[in-house]
């Protein structure tokens, strides 16, 4: 929600290209002080990032190749939420579909929005416990290594940038600061909006 000094109301919009995963939007808007503009941004179904410890607390982690920059991150568990699809179930079904494990303990941890310039995309973050390996189940077009690291080593690999994966060096602060006590996981995930829902 934003308050009326900031407040830019859509008057018409349309969509300009249409993917499997993503759509480009170009919205007419009315500015605070009455001036017409235009806004472009993509609208994204939404993510989950897992942070998913073993009974050792060492961190589950992939390693995957990313064709946009033609190279290898190394990343938390995550991925899309299909329509109708819970974040909760979803962070279940994706962290059985890419690593193998099912968790005994969930727990939402908090929801943050990477790209808010341009994409409405957020990421549902859970802490999930007690990890039991089930076998890959692992589908589609995806090609990763899964494994374990303790904690300490992945956030000294944020600082040595070996670990650069925006969505997983915040989850790893947020981890750092959970499993140290000086921070508690959010009550729940918010409500999604869209640009035209509301001032």
């Amino acid at each position: 929600m934003a308050s009326k000094d900031f407040y830019e109301a859509p008057v018409a919009g349309e969509v300009v290209w249409q993917g499997r995963l993503l759509q480009v939007h170009r919205d007419q808007v009315r500015l605070p002080d009455g001036r017409p503009s235009v806004r472009e941004y993509i609208r994204h179904p939404g993510a989950v990032v897992i942070l998913a410890l073993d009974d050792h607390g060492n961190l589950l982690l992939e390693r995957q190749f990313r064709y946009p920059l033609g190279r290898e991150f190394i990343e938390l568990p995550a991925g899309k939420i299909d329509p109708g699809e819970t974040p909760a179930a979803c962070a279940r079904r994706e962290l059985l579909e890419e690593t193998g494990y099912t968790a005994r303990e969930w727990c939402y941890v908090t929801t943050v929005y990477p790209c808010i310039g341009y994409a409405d995309e957020r990421l549902v973050y859970f802490l999930a416990r007690g990890l039991i390996y089930q076998g890959h189940r692992r589908e589609g077009d995806e090609f990763l290594e899964v494994f374990t690291l303790p904690v300490a080593t992945a956030i000294s690999w944020v600082q040595e940038g070996r670990i650069c994966e925006a969505k997983t060096v915040a989850g790893l602060f947020w981890l750092e600061k959970l499993l140290a006590g000086a921070w508690t996981p959010q009550s729940e995930p918010p409500a999604v909006t869209h640009p035209e829902e509301g001032a």
